[in-house]
């Protein structure tokens, strides 16, 4: 009887489950080897003559901060905090495509993917004036998983004696006391604070403070504060598990033949008689899934011995996560 039996295509099923779990790391933390968490300083600035580093854990240059985040993320917010229209031409056609004529003047603004965290009209503000600053704080993607877990951020830090609490709204936008200071991007684990004390107030002629009043832009935190050692960041991961459960089914007639080495007789290796007869039921403690070749790839202990049955088949169901 052979001891080796082919899984159908019904046998398995595999589904995908998710996992949250919640993280808090004071400042003291972030530079450990398991948790890693930096923060850079973005400056304005022209690279040839502004090359400063900055970083806690991995050494970035402020002007590839500054850019690297305003490319990904606010290149369609940078002449409304909206964003700007996407303006395309219009075809009105000719007897031929030399008579062809275009309306309109395509542009080029709009047109980018900015990783936009809501499905409804989102704010965005990103500084332009010269030597204007941003923050950025990144947490590795083994903390977070798929995404940081919207809701769940929650970033303090003290300055001068004076405490902040930046919390996301759920959509991508980051608050303190009331004001704007920012934005996070959940699949990334990266939080973008853009409004500033340490910056010029934006222009009236945009989406400044004669537009959304001082409350909305400009609301009081600073470089200091955000980069304080007096700080924690606190947020919840989501990663996807995936479980793959396994149907082994054993008929009446299969596996009714005992592999335990207790069931050999001494020095000459026979089975004993009594485990040959009719009315032997074997018991099952084990079962293992081998590859193609035979290789034993996993296996699965039974919580106690298991019968087999005579009339009926057996089903053993064996579970296994991975990521």
């Amino acid at each position: 009887m052979s001891a080796w039996k082919q899984f159908l295509s019904q046998d398995i099923i595999v589904e995908p489950f998710e996992l949250n779990k919640s993280f808090t790391f004071p400042a003291s933390q972030f530079t450990d080897s398991n948790v890693d968490i930096d923060r850079y300083l973005g400056i304005n600035g022209n690279f040839e003559f502004t090359q400063s580093l900055t970083g806690n854990n991995n050494d970035q240059y402020g002007v590839l901060i500054y850019n690297s985040a305003k490319e990904l993320y606010y290149s369609n917010f940078l002449s409304s905090s909206y964003g700007s229209p996407l303006q395309t031409q219009s075809l009105l056609p000719g007897d031929d495509t030399a008579g062809d004529v275009f309306r309109g003047s395509p542009d080029s603004s709009g047109r980018y993917d900015n990783y936009l965290q809501t499905t409804t009209s989102g704010v965005r503000y990103f500084p332009t004036g010269s030597s204007d600053k941003i923050v950025t704080l990144s947490i590795p993607s083994r903390l977070w998983g798929d995404y940081v877990q919207p809701g769940s951020f929650v970033y303090t830090c003290v300055s001068e004696s004076i405490s902040y609490t930046i919390t996301d709204d759920s959509q991508g936008n980051l608050y303190t006391n009331g004001a704007y200071c920012g934005n996070i991007i959940y699949p990334h684990g990266l939080a973008v604070f853009t409004s500033l004390m340490d910056n010029k107030p934006p222009s009236p002629e945009g989406y400044g403070i004669s537009e959304y009043g001082e409350d909305m832009y400009g609301g009081g935190i600073t470089v200091g504060a955000l980069l304080s050692t007096n700080a924690t960041c606190s947020f919840s991961s989501s990663f996807t598990i995936y479980e793959t459960q396994y149907k082994a089914t054993v008929s009446p007639s299969e596996f009714n033949f005992s592999q335990n080495p207790s069931a050999l007789s001494g020095s000459n290796g026979y089975i004993y008689d009594y485990l040959t007869g009719s009315y032997f039921d074997p018991y099952v403690t084990t079962v293992g899934l081998y590859d193609e070749a035979q290789n034993l790839l996993a296996v699965g202990k039974l919580s106690q011995p298991l019968p087999t049955s005579r009339t009926t088949d057996t089903a053993i169901f064996i579970n296994i996560d991975r990521t």
